[in-house]
């Protein structure tokens, strides 16, 4: 992923004193609420943790299956910069949340990365990002957020579809808990984004992705799209080696993967 190119890194950093944290009980969406509070001008730095969601936001237009003891947590960033490098930020939230969950397993434990930013225990979903931005007319990011759901106790039945908690392996960490070590990942990463660009986040990203050659599918519209991984390009976009040849992708939705991490 390409460097920043900014003169002064400053504006990418956020001050670990800078965060907010705000606690409800019970909302209808944290990923709603922080939407509001970005389009009403709130500052870089807002986390909304919920200990329950009623109807929770999932990706591609979905509702996120919601449990007592899980995860519910929204961030908002400003970082500025490019508005096409919203995807890098994108990912960086996958490689941060997986960073974060990895601290309450065993080492052994097969966590790993389905992009843009699905975290996956032994195949089955374990955290969903819902990942969104606004850009200036200029073309730079005016605001990003990422919505965070994590099995942390439970992993609800979703048809057609694999899940896992973090239950399996143990006591899971209460949300106030996990909240804290899910900012703390992602502000260090923030701050390496501001040291080196997004290079490092590529990396971690494909240390936990499929292996080189996995079979993928990827249904982006009325396609469904059958590959091989291929890895990731600098701008974090999806590599697949199809029948047409290696062919890019910068939205979509992985139905299919196979194997482990890379």
């Amino acid at each position: 992923m390409s460097a920043p190119g900014r003169a002064d890194p400053e504006p990418w950093r956020l001050d670990p004193e800078s965060w907010r944290l705000e606690v409800h009980a019970c909302l209808p969406s944290t990923a709603d609420l922080c939407r509001a509070r970005a389009e009403a001008g709130e500052a870089d730095g807002l986390a909304i943790l919920a200990l329950r969601q009623s109807t929770g936001k999932g990706t591609h237009g979905r509702s996120w299956a919601d449990c007592p003891g899980n995860l519910a947590l929204s961030v908002l960033w400003r970082p500025g910069g490019p508005a096409v490098q919203a995807g890098c930020w994108g990912l960086l939230a996958g490689v941060a949340v997986a960073e974060a969950l990895a601290t309450f397993l065993p080492p052994e434990a097969p966590l790993t990365l389905k992009w843009p930013n699905d975290v996956l225990l032994g195949g089955g979903k374990i955290v969903g990002i819902l990942a969104e931005s606004v850009a200036t007319a200029e073309g730079t990011l005016e605001w990003l957020s990422f919505g965070i759901g994590a099995n942390l106790a439970m992993a609800p039945e979703v048809p057609g579809r694999r899940t896992a908690c973090l239950a399996a392996y143990g006591a899971p960490p209460p949300p106030r808990q996990a909240a804290a070590v899910v900012r703390a990942a992602l502000a260090r990463w923030r701050d390496r984004v501001a040291r080196e660009g997004f290079a490092p986040v590529r990396d971690a990203f494909l240390q936990r992705a499929p292996r080189p050659g996995t079979p993928l599918s990827l249904h982006r519209g009325a396609e469904n799209i059958v590959g091989r991984f291929a890895g990731l390009d600098s701008g974090g976009a999806l590599l697949l080696h199809t029948s047409q040849g290696l062919r890019t992708f910068v939205a979509g939705e992985v139905t299919s993967q196979t194997g482990g991490a890379a």
